[in-house]
């Protein structure tokens, strides 16, 4: 009898994408300890010269954190990119079966949406490359904006003939979407790939100087996000419809949680249009309102967290698709949630707390709020760890003789 190395991950979904999706939002978490711990006069975000001057200057401490952060960001930005990859790479194959045409005319079709939420992550996980590793970037870094919005519609036109594809298949003609599959946040797929996009085009608006580049941040970042917030409403409460009346499918049990990555890349969106509107265009925000409302927002996670651990613990999800011998392609957005957490947390405790002078830099509170969002990243690196070795570790299957 014949022996063939299988793995989970030949078995190809596009929710695979969420794979490269989670190991970049990692390497964002690792840029946090850059953003808010080192010193960057100047200019909104840490890049090499600051770092360096912070490493050369910075205690002990500072310079252990920069360099996890350092070797963080490039270890899971080429994780990212590799992923990405082969994604591209399966789906190429994909597309050449029977099982790619049967996607096509399901509820799954809108999975096909991981693929541009993947490349905008990776887009942003280039840009904070970067900053981070290449002396002098910030002298032509407004010659690099043009390029990333460009990027960035490029990635919006093939998120939107996806969901024109999808949607124009499903709202034309009844009876080809099965409402009794729409019970998970699945369907919000889309809405995460418009957010994902949204926040890439709204860099620029907090970053650039240039008064059009600004505007074009603006306006771009708040279309997309605003169809995001719209499309993410709709498919959320028809959903909840779904899920009460047949349960929550439960492999799409992760997804009740995807809420929280979307609020993430929501929330600094609209800080980096503050941001914009208030260097640009003179438009003022004060430290109050920004904890005040990233304080909703951390509320809002919470409240998914709360739902989707509640939903999971009693499928035993855990037990059977992360811990146990069973796989699933959809326990990639397991990822997502944790690190967003993370990331807003930070925000959350420098931009709102320390911003409002309630909390002072650097003090035990400070650490203890940080430390929060250093749990949730460690959880994130675990679940990319468990998870990779799961779907992508070969195996010797023993072939059944046809009968």
């Amino acid at each position: 009898m014949a022996h063939a190395q299988t793995r989970p991950a030949d078995s190809y979904s596009p929710l695979y994408f969420l794979a490269s999706l989670g190991a970049g939002g990692l390497a964002v978490t690792f840029f946090m300890f850059l953003m808010f711990w080192v010193p960057h006069p100047g200019q909104p975000v840490p890049v090499f010269e600051d770092i360096m001057a912070a490493w050369s200057n910075g205690s002990p401490a500072l310079q252990g954190a920069i360099a996890i952060a350092l070797i963080g960001i490039a270890f899971f930005v080429f994780l990212n990119v590799k992923l990405l990859v082969w994604n591209l790479q399966a789906l190429s194959r994909f597309k050449q079966t029977p099982a790619y045409a049967a996607l096509r005319n399901s509820n799954a079709e809108t999975t096909l949406l991981a693929m541009p939420l993947a490349l905008a992550m990776s887009v942003n996980a280039m840009f904070i490359v970067g900053m981070v590793f290449v002396p002098k970037l910030w002298s032509v870094v407004e010659y690099l904006f043009p390029v990333a919005i460009i990027a960035f519609a490029l990635i919006a036109v093939l998120a939107f003939r996806l969901i024109g594809d999808f949607l124009g298949r499903v709202l034309s003609k009844g009876g080809v979407f099965d409402v009794t599959a729409h019970n998970s946040f699945a369907q919000l797929t889309p809405a995460f790939a418009l957010s994902m996009i949204a926040v890439g085009f709204s860099a620029p608006a907090a970053m650039s100087t240039h008064p059009t580049t600004v505007a074009a941040a603006l306006i771009l970042s708040t279309v997309l996000g605003t169809i995001a917030v719209l499309y993410t409403a709709f498919a959320a409460i028809t959903a909840v419809a779904s899920m009460l009346q047949h349960g929550t499918a439960r492999e799409a049990g992760p997804t009740l949680m995807i809420i929280v990555p979307i609020v993430t890349v929501l929330t600094i969106l609209s800080l980096r249009q503050s941001h914009g509107l208030h260097s640009t265009f003179d438009a003022h925000d004060n430290g109050g309102e920004t904890m005040v409302f990233l304080a909703r927002m951390i509320a809002i996670q919470l409240a998914f967290f709360g739902l989707g651990a509640v939903v999971l613990k009693a499928q035993g999800y855990f037990k059977d698709f992360v811990l146990g011998p069973k796989t699933s392609p959809g326990s990639y957005a397991l990822v997502c949630p944790f690190v967003a957490f993370s990331v807003l947390m930070h925000f959350f405790v420098n931009k709102g707390l320390v911003g409002a002078a309630v909390v002072e830099k650097f003090s035990a509170g400070y650490w203890g709020l940080t430390a929060i969002a250093l749990l949730f990243q460690a959880t994130a690196i675990l679940l990319v760890l468990r998870l990779n070795r799961q779907h992508f570790t070969r195996s010797n299957t023993v072939a059944v003789p046809a009968e």
